[in-house]
């Protein structure tokens, strides 16, 4: 569990084939401490809740299926990629964003990026079938980071992203047209169940 507030920006340094036919294996530097993070924590990589399977004292190294290569946009990672981190929520820890689980729902897409004021404003288009989970002034995670939606329009929705977190997180480096990891807010879908549900 997470709650998409971003604690470093790493970076790919290594990339092998993983354990099983299709798997890569990543290297990630880190400004964490790892010494207390334990093999098999889980670490979230850009979104996407990721297991450590080897460590030292500034990089973690972790194994990804092919079955996660396909459905997010950890495919296109390269050495020198940059990520967003976070570790995973302990009990008692500020919930400062909202509660994220690291499960990508679908691959969305940077549409356009404009300054306005002191943030710059972000549209980014979903996946028609994560669409209807996405709501005006809801949250939503985008690369791990949770987002408030300003506004939607069909299956594109737009979010101001202030200098700090331009600063903090890859956004800062965002171009148009560049793949993002989404996950959807688990109780707008819940919700959407339920009036699913009702009209049946």
């Amino acid at each position: 569990m997470f709650t998409g507030i971003v604690t470093d920006i790493g970076e790919i340094t290594a990339i092998t084939p993983g354990g099983n036919q299709g798997d890569r294996r990543f290297v990630v530097r880190t400004k964490h401490d790892m010494a207390p993070i334990a093999i098999g924590a889980s670490i979230a990589c850009s979104g996407c809740c990721l297991t450590v399977v080897e460590k030292g004292k500034d990089w973690f190294a972790v194994e990804v299926s092919g079955e996660s290569l396909a459905k997010t946009h950890l495919g296109d990672w390269r050495q020198g990629s940059r990520l967003n981190l976070e570790l995973s929520l302990k009990l008692g820890d500020e919930l400062g964003g909202h509660l994220v689980y690291g499960h990508v729902d679908g691959v969305g897409r940077i549409v356009s990026m404009t300054p306005e004021g002191g943030s710059v404003r972000f549209i980014f288009e979903a996946p028609a079938e994560l669409a209807r989970f996405i709501a005006a002034k809801g949250s939503i995670a985008v690369d791990g980071i949770s987002l408030t939606v300003n506004e939607v329009d069909g299956n594109r929705f737009g979010i101001n992203i202030i200098s700090h977190t331009q600063a903090v997180t890859t956004l800062g480096q965002a171009r148009v047209g560049q793949r993002v990891n989404l996950e959807v807010d688990m109780l707008a879908r819940y919700v959407q169940r339920l009036l699913e549900h009702g009209r049946s």
